[in-house]
């Protein structure tokens, strides 16, 4: 039953990954609940964690120009995935 729900979830984040909103998160939420059975998805789980922390200090960190960098890369990630979204609704 873990395996059925975790892996709908984790469906449902994929097809809104296009969208704007929480595809990522729902993604994430997804493999949390696969990690409460399955030790691959916690060593998955730890590993994106560290991960997202890893980018969280060098943003906080560093100098301006890889802040304006990692905002502005985040900025063209979300704008492409606004344009593919209006361009499907269309």
């Amino acid at each position: 039953m873990v395996a059925l729900v975790g892996t709908l979830v984790i469906a449902v984040g994929v097809v809104l990954l296009p969208l704007p909103g929480p595809g990522w998160v729902i993604i994430l939420g997804g493999l949390a609940i696969l990690a409460m059975e399955f030790h691959w998805a916690r060593r998955l789980l730890a590993f994106t964690r560290r991960q997202l922390l890893r980018w969280t200090r060098l943003v906080r960190d560093g100098s301006w120009l890889v802040r304006i960098v990692s905002v502005g890369g985040v900025l063209l990630v979300v704008g492409a995935a606004l344009l593919l979204s209006l361009r499907m609704l269309a």
